[in-house]
């Protein structure tokens, strides 16, 4: 598969016409949809759909940016595991594995790039992870 992994922030960006990010988020997925498919997980889904009160607006919504959904693949759920193991050991709070260890963890496993904004937990957990994001 050839394409794009799109994290929740950048979809949420557009959805809420977030002031600062909107536009950015909207060229972004202009520019690489353009040349690829843009996808998501199940997880992404989850959290982007607060933005909606029904699911039939978000499907169309998902549809109109040509995002593709995909089931998460074993190995990323087993590495999403193995990555909130060393996050639990470097002394990280939460008791259950992270969003966005799904996340960075399926993107890599299926050799895409990660459209972000939350560069701090992929760098640190996914150092191989090539994140599309914005120059500051």
């Amino acid at each position: 598969m050839n394409g794009i992994f799109v994290d929740s922030c950048v979809l949420l960006d557009l959805f809420t016409n977030d002031p600062n990010w909107a536009d950015w988020s909207e060229k972004i997925l202009e520019q690489y949809s353009k040349t690829n498919t843009l996808y998501i997980n199940s997880i992404v889904y989850t959290e982007v759909s607060i933005s909606f009160t029904k699911i039939e607006d978000f499907e169309i919504a998902l549809s109109d940016l040509g995002i593709r959904v995909l089931e998460i693949p074993r190995e990323a759920l087993f590495l999403a595991g193995k990555v909130f193991l060393k996050y639990r050991k470097n002394k990280g709070t939460k008791h259950s594995p992270l969003p966005d260890f799904f996340i960075g963890a399926h993107a890599l496993v299926s050799k895409f790039e990660l459209i972000t904004r939350d560069l701090g937990r992929y760098t640190t957990y996914f150092p191989k992870l090539k994140l599309i994001h914005p120059k500051h």
